[in-house]
């Protein structure tokens, strides 16, 4: 699977618009070559660098499978039209929180997941709840990774 984004390369630094220099609004993502069989579609961004461990910035699931963009600026909503749901990211929010490193660059994963069924569970769960219940769905997998400094 190929994720993309038309703001940003693989590498690439991640424009201020979306992290909490900026106006902190999610990036349009495409993808492509998603597995035949797939039902639904999962997102995860994270950030590996954080201080304290692994910090998550956006939990998005339940993408129906015929979905391969997602515009930019999705609102910060538990359900959307699509039926996709989000879920809480480790600023306490649903929905999307762009970058915001402490101090030096640090590095943002946009991890996507072609899942066999549609999960059941409600919106708003953690990164930790969505991978469990993805375990023995995933038919296939894709990254793509942003840097980001605060200005």
């Amino acid at each position: 699977m190929k994720l993309t984004s038309p703001v940003f390369d693989e590498g690439g630094l991640i424009p201020e618009k979306y992290t909490c220099d900026g106006i902190d609004v999610s990036p349009s993502l495409k993808w492509s070559s998603m597995p035949v069989g797939t039902k639904t579609i999962a997102i995860i961004c994270d950030d590996p660098d954080a201080p304290m461990g692994t910090w998550v910035h956006w939990v998005i699931y339940n993408l129906p499978a015929t979905t391969d963009v997602l515009p930019e600026e999705v609102p910060a909503v538990k359900i959307l039209p699509n039926g996709a749901m989000q879920g809480k990211n480790d600023f306490g929010k649903i929905g999307y929180g762009g970058p915001c490193p402490p101090s030096g660059t640090h590095r943002y994963y946009f991890k996507i997941y072609a899942l066999d069924d549609e999960l059941m569970v409600e919106a708003g769960i953690t990164k930790s709840q969505l991978e469990k219940a993805m375990q023995g769905h995933i038919l296939s997998e894709g990254q793509l990774m942003g840097r980001y400094k605060l200005r």
